[in-house]
């Protein structure tokens, strides 16, 4: 048995807040300028220009990417035999509240979400997986609330035809339009049950991009997943809404088992600055 202590994991968490907020991923940056030596419209590769210099003066002077820090989501892969030397959770917090602080990053969680009242640093939202192995593995996901707000959730009937949920997807980033920073990375969640599908939407968007899906289903997925990046791209939204066919990035789809009488399918939309970090301890 492996035993990790909480400060530990604080320390990490700490450090992981400040890195997703102030480095782009890789795999966004490298598909940003791929996306611009694509894009032919003046306007779209003007903006294309400045989101990739935005990363680039962010992470030279650390500066957050976004003024929008977001409501920070943790995903912890804890495995079967590590032993956390005090409160997990309580760990995550502190270092998310630690990571906001070192790194001058805005507040943005308030406790009440009705009677709203001085906004705070945390709790962050934490997602726990039991996995094998001797490791903990965490991601923190800072995800701003202008692309947030834009996730839908449809309960299809399992007879829906496969037109039915492309048209959904179509229609969920259609009806996002400029407002949460295209270009997108779009996740989408098939299967579960409701919270599990907005689940696998958000967790879609932790998968590279470009990086087709590990699993027996994965071909069929990555061509459906390609089918629908192209229909988006021709909708003309373009990078900040201005037009183009950079509306989106990549579309990543995850899927689970879900009960015979029903196809729940979640849409969770991330603006141009996906920003994850993770790490194993």
């Amino acid at each position: 048995m492996r035993k990790i202590s909480a400060a530990r994991i604080s320390r990490a968490v700490s450090d992981l807040c400040i890195q997703a907020n102030m480095v782009l991923r890789n795999d966004v940056l490298n598909a940003l300028k791929n996306a611009l030596k694509k894009e032919k419209n003046k306007c779209a590769r003007d903006i294309l220009e400045k989101i990739i210099e935005n990363a680039a003066v962010a992470r030279k002077e650390s500066l957050a990417i976004c003024q929008d820090t977001g409501l920070p989501t943790v995903f912890v892969e804890l495995a079967e035999d590590v032993k956390i030397i005090g409160s997990l959770k309580q760990a995550i917090n502190k270092g998310i509240e630690a990571g906001y602080k070192k790194g001058f990053l805005r507040s943005s969680i308030v406790k009440d979400p009705l009677g709203r009242g001085k906004a705070g640093y945390q709790p962050a939202i934490i997602h726990i997986d039991l996995v094998k192995g001797n490791k903990l593995s965490l991601t923190v996901l800072p995800k701003g609330f202008g692309c947030e707000n834009k996730t839908q959730l449809r309960m299809f009937k399992p007879t829906a035809r496969i037109e039915e949920i492309k048209k959904f997807i179509i229609e969920a980033v259609k009806d996002a339009g400029a407002d949460a920073c295209p270009p997108y990375v779009v996740g989408v969640g098939i299967g579960g049950a409701a919270d599990y599908a907005v689940f696998l939407a958000k967790k879609a968007l932790l998968r590279k991009v470009a990086q087709s899906p590990s699993r027996p289903v994965a071909r069929e997925i990555y061509k459906l997943e390609q089918e629908l990046l192209k229909k988006i791209n021709n909708l003309n939204i373009g990078p900040m809404g201005l037009g183009g066919k950079t509306t989106a990035l990549a579309v990543n789809i995850e899927t689970y088992a879900t009960h015979i009488a029903g196809l729940p399918v979640a849409v969770n939309i991330s603006c141009h600055a996906l920003r994850s970090a993770s790490c194993k301890i």
